[in-house]
């Protein structure tokens, strides 16, 4: 949060440049306590620019006059409830039939899941991110389309994480123009003024966010998941198989309406692809998995009973996404039995099913045949 939040300060009330070095060195005074110096090989790797686009700011705006701990305070506890209302969100959009007791039960490993926990401490904007995609999808299926519209435009501050969910509801939206073209029409109105306002403070801006995002690949070393799993040529590869699975799966369900199964299932699988091909690996964004894995644990008898392929790729990925309560559970236990040094040794534990996660969520949603199990078509004519 800080160094966005020091970037929208300094451009809101003083019209300085975001991007600039003078405004990075700032930002590394207060995050790391001074400046970082390049020739310092003990210095952090992570520069802490202003990587966003400049409209983040005005989403900011009305805490750039206030003391950064109340901020860092008050966010927390926005990131906190918006994490939690998507999560019920998500039951209705999935049409999830839930009881109190079963939301009380999402909310609590939605919450106390490794994506959401560490996210909430580094103050992550993908949790408004995800927020908004959830608060954007549930106006969409209620027919707020002008709402939806201006909603999912905000959500744009961390493109990578709305692209390919722009993609799908392109194509949606062009297989019923004359019935979805308003949710469009306000997205593009919405972006203009973004766009519009944010050339007025940063003339020129999108070269310099450009420019930003490319540091910031280099510093940080950011590489996606399959790229980290399976190295580079190879990662390539299976990511563009699961781009092309996606947009096939995408072009079959472009007729199903908003309050079908078809659609939220496509939506969940989307945003499981968008993680699983996302340029950074960052745990936080899995919390973008959530719709998924409500879907299939919803699902879980279906994916049971359609053979033993199935119930393997059911049996991983439930371990991989259990994995992490377990590890933190057994770690917290054990606190009270060894040193508080000797647990925080095994602080990676939890971390070790982080990667193959979204690989298991992702491949649920696109290999599973859910059209023939729970009526993930809508309409006829649409798989």
């Amino acid at each position: 949060m800080y160094p966005r939040w020091l970037g929208a300060r300094e451009l809101l009330l003083h019209e300085r440049n975001p991007y600039s070095p003078e405004v990075t060195r700032e930002i590394q005074a207060g995050y790391y306590g001074r400046p970082l110096d390049a020739a310092r090989a003990e210095d952090p790797r992570d520069q802490q620019g202003f990587a966003y686009p400049v409209y983040v700011a005005f989403l900011l705006a009305p805490t750039v006059g206030l003391p950064f701990e109340y901020v860092q305070k008050g966010f927390f506890f926005l990131l906190f409830v918006l994490t939690g209302a998507s999560a019920l969100i998500w039951l209705r959009v999935l049409r999830c039939a839930a009881s109190f007791s079963t939301k009380i039960v999402v909310l609590v490993l939605t919450l106390g899941s490794l994506a959401v926990m560490q996210g909430l401490k580094l103050e992550q904007m993908s949790l408004l991110v995800a927020g908004l995609i959830a608060g954007g999808m549930l106006l969409l299926i209620k027919d707020h389309q002008v709402a939806a519209g201006i909603v999912l435009a905000l959500a744009t501050i961390k493109p990578q994480l709305v692209i390919f969910l722009l993609v799908w509801l392109g194509m949606w939206t062009l297989a019923d123009v004359r019935r979805r073209y308003a949710w469009v029409a306000s997205f593009l109105v919405t972006l203009a003024i973004l766009f519009a306002a944010s050339e007025r403070y940063v003339p020129h801006w999108v070269s310099s966010f450009q420019q930003a995002v490319r540091q910031y690949q280099s510093y940080t070393g950011a590489m996606g998941v399959m790229e980290k799993l399976a190295g580079v040529g190879a990662g390539w590869v299976l990511e563009v198989l699961a781009f092309g699975m996606m947009l096939v799966l995408c072009w079959r369900h472009r007729r199903a309406d908003e309050k079908s199964c078809g659609f939220a299932l496509t939506i969940a699988m989307v945003l499981a692809v968008t993680v699983l091909l996302a340029p950074t690996y960052a745990v936080y964004n899995q919390v973008l998995l959530i719709p998924a894995v409500l879907a299939v644990a919803a699902a879980r008898r279906e994916v049971w009973e359609q053979g033993r392929a199935s119930r393997v790729l059911f049996v991983a990925s439930a371990v991989g996404v259990l994995w992490p309560w377990v590890a933190s559970v057994g770690l917290a236990t054990l606190s009270f039995i060894l040193s508080s040094e000797t647990v925080e040794r095994g602080w990676a534990v939890p971390f070790w099913t982080a990667l193959f996660i979204p690989v298991g969520v992702a491949a649920m949603m696109l290999i599973f045949p859910w059209e023939t199990t729970i009526g993930a078509s809508a309409e006829p004519g649409t798989s």
